[in-house]
């Protein structure tokens, strides 16, 4: 591998976003692999591509092991088939957990908008009767 196509961690951080610290723990619970060299840990193009895969899990709200295990399946040694495949049943699944939420979310919304309302109405109702008594 060349000097070139490794980053440091400080310019993993940079590219990606994140701190020293995520990365670190990331590498704890085994989701990267940097290189060592000593103190210092040098990213490859494996590690920057399962980064982002690391990130794009977390934002559709994967827990950890989850995406371990989804990473984990590119060494099957099928090219990658088994990994996009279990990763297609977990996106599809997600998005319908996601959509419950979002519809969930959606009616609370539509509940609290209409109590607001009527709070303000029923202020603005008691402000009258005030002025009209005094």
């Amino acid at each position: 591998m060349k000097d070139d196509d490794a980053m440091t961690i400080r310019q993993m951080c940079e590219e990606f976003g994140v701190t020293a610290r995520t990365l670190r723990f990331y590498e704890s619970k085994e989701l990267l692999s940097p290189i060592r060299e000593g103190q210092k840990r040098l990213y490859t193009n494996r590690e920057r591509a399962r980064l982002k895969l690391i990130l794009r899990g977390k934002r559709f709200g994967l827990d950890l092991e989850k995406i371990r295990q989804i990473l984990n399946l590119y060494d099957m040694g099928d090219k990658g088939q088994t990994q996009l495949i279990h990763s297609l049943e977990v996106a599809r699944e997600r998005y319908v957990e996601l959509t419950q939420q979002r519809d969930e979310l959606i009616q609370a919304l539509e509940e609290l908008d209409g109590l607001i309302k009527w709070g303000e109405r029923e202020v603005k109702a008691r402000r009258t009767k005030q002025t009209t008594a005094a």
